[in-house]
C-alpha cells in the first residue's frame, strides 16, 4: 500500500509539474488551438519527459524499499534492526520468582556473528545469549543454563515485566517477543519496511551479479549465447505462426466457407494459454529444439490468424465498390486494397504475439533446454539466486521492447496511411 501512495503521488506531482512547464512554454499557434483528440491519432503523442520520470521513479522505488547505496539514507524507508538488544524474562519454579536477562546480537544475513560475552547472574534464573539474522526469529531456550528446567515446571511468567502465558505477543526494544505454545521466548526482531534481499536485492546488487555474468558466463555459455538462443526460438516461432497464421486469417476474412469452417478451430484455441500445452508438446515432439519452437509457433498462429482476418474483413466496402467501377479484378483488389489496408491490424497482431512469444519462451525453456534466458531465469530462481533471476527479466524486458520499436518503426515506414482514410 505504502508503495502504492509513493508511486501515484510520483505521477501526480510529475503531471502536475510537466502540466505547469507545458502551459508556459506553450507556443500560441493554429497548432495549439486543435481540440479534438478522439480518433486522431497524430493528436496523442508520448510525453518523453513523463516517459524518463516514469523509468527513473521504478528505480528510486526500487532503491527506497531497498536500502540503495545509490540514494541517499534519508530516501530509504525504515531498514531493519540490526546490532545488539535484550530483554528480560521473569521465571517462577519451586515458588520462587527470578528475572533473567536474554541479550540478542541481529546481523546481516551472509555475516558470520561473535556473540557477546554476558554474565551468568546470581539467582536461578541465567543470562542468555542469542544470535539471529535480520529477518529472522530465534526460539531462546532460556532453561538451558538455568538451575530449574521445564521439566521442574518451570515456567516463564512475564517478558519485561508484563505477565504473559503461552500464545501471547510482547513489544521489546527492537523486536518482539512470542511466547510459544510449549512456553518458550521466540525473538522476532523489528524488520522495517524494506524487502529482504532474498526476495528483492537493491539495483546494486543486480548489477553486479549482472557484470559477473557477463564476464564469466553462466553455466558454460555467455549471456549473449543465451539470449541469442531465445532470440532466436522466438524469431523461428513467429515468423512460423505469422506463415500460416496471416494466410488462414486472410481466408477467414474473406470467405464464408473457410470462415466456418476455421473460426470454431480458431475461437477454441485462442483463450488456451501456451503453458497448457507444454505436457502436449512434449508427448509430440518430446524435450528437444522442436517442442520449443512448436510451443512459440502455437503461442503466436491464433493471434497472427486473428489479426489477419480482423484487418481483411475491416476494410471499408467503398474502396473495394471504387476499385471494381476502375475494372479492378479479384487479384488487383486484393493486392491494392485488401493487403495494403490491413497491414495496420496485421502489424498490431504481430506486436502482441511477439510479446506473447517473449512470455512463453521461459516456459518453453523449461524443458531440458542447456541456453537461453528462460533457462537462465529458472535455474537461478531454484538457488534461490534472486538478482539472476531479476537481471533476465530485466533483459527480457529490454528486448521485447526493442524489439517493439522496432516493429513500430517499421510499421510507421511501411504503412503511413495508418489512421487515414
Amino acid at each position: 500500500m505504502i508503495t502504492l501512495i509513493i508511486y501515484l503521488t510520483i505521477i501526480s506531482a510529475t503531471f502536475f509539474a510537466i502540466t505547469v512547464y507545458r502551459k508556459r512554454a506553450a507556443t500560441h499557434d493554429f497548432t495549439s488551438l486543435k481540440t479534438v483528440t478522439f480518433g486522431d491519432e497524430t493528436a496523442v503523442r508520448p510525453d518523453r519527459i513523463a516517459g524518463v520520470v516514469s523509468v527513473l521513479s521504478v528505480f528510486v522505488l526500487w532503491g527506497i524499499f531497498t536500502g540503495s547505496s545509490l540514494l541517499p539514507s534519508f530516501m530509504h524507508v525504515p531498514a531493519p534492526f540490526k546490532g545488539v538488544t535484550s530483554f528480560t524474562y521473569t521465571v517462577e519454579a519451586n515458588g520462587q520468582t527470578d528475572d533473567a536477562t536474554v541479550t540478542v546480537l541481529v546481523h546481516e544475513r551472509d555475516e558470520k556473528p561473535v556473540s557477546p560475552k554476558v554474565a551468568l547472574g546470581d539467582g536461578f534464573a541465567k543470562d542468555d545469549v542469542e544470535t539471529v539474522a535480520q529477518w529472522r526469529t530465534v526460539l531462546v531456550r532460556v532453561d538451558r543454563n538455568d538451575d530449574f528446567k521445564k521439566s521442574d515446571d518451570a515456567i516463564i511468567v512475564a517478558i519485561n515485566g508484563q505477565s504473559v502465558k503461552p500464545g501471547d505477543e510482547v513489544n521489546v526494544d527492537n523486536g518482539t517477543v512470542t511466547i510459544s505454545s510449549q512456553g518458550t521466548p521466540n525473538f522476532n526482531p523489528y524488520r522495517g519496511w524494506q524487502m529482504e534481499p532474498l526476495y528483492l536485492p537493491s539495483p546494486e546488487q543486480v548489477w553486479k551479479r549482472s557484470l559477473k555474468i557477463i564476464n564469466e558466463g553462466f553455466r558454460g555459455f555467455t549471456i549473449w549465447e543465451h539470449l541469442g538462443y531465445s532470440l532466436f526460438r522466438v524469431v523461428v516461432g513467429f515468423l512460423l505462426g505469422a506463415a500460416i497464421g496471416i494466410p488462414l486469417g486472410y481466408a477467414m476474412g474473406l470467405s464464408n466457407f473457410f470462415r466456418g469452417w476455421f473460426d470454431p478451430i480458431v475461437e477454441f484455441m485462442r483463450p488456451v494459454p501456451p503453458l497448457a500445452l507444454i505436457p502436449l508438446v512434449i508427448i509430440w515432439a518430446g524435450i528437444g529444439e522442436t517442442g520449443k519452437i512448436i510451443l512459440l509457433f502455437l503461442a503466436s498462429l491464433w493471434i497472427m490468424a486473428i489479426a489477419a482476418r480482423a484487418g481483411a474483413s475491416g476494410v471499408n466496402i467503398s474502396k473495394v465498390h471504387a476499385a471494381y467501377s476502375l475494372g479492378a479484378s479479384k487479384w488487383q483488389i486484393m493486392r491494392h486494397v485488401i493487403a495494403p489496408n490491413s497491414l495496420p491490424e496485421i502489424f498490431t497482431g504481430a506486436r502482441v504475439a511477439m510479446g506473447v512469444c517473449w512470455g512463453t519462451v521461459v516456459a518453453a525453456e523449461l524443458v531440458a533446454a542447456e541456453q537461453g534466458a528462460g533457462m537462465m531465469i529458472m535455474t537461478a530462481s531454484k538457488f534461490q539466486n534472486t538478482d539472476t533471476v531479476i537481471m533476465g527479466i530485466i533483459l527480457i524486458g529490454v528486448i521485447g521492447l526493442g524489439i517493439d520499436v522496432l516493429m513500430r518503426n517499421v510499421e510507421r515506414f511501411l504503412v503511413p496511411w495508418k489512421g487515414k482514410s
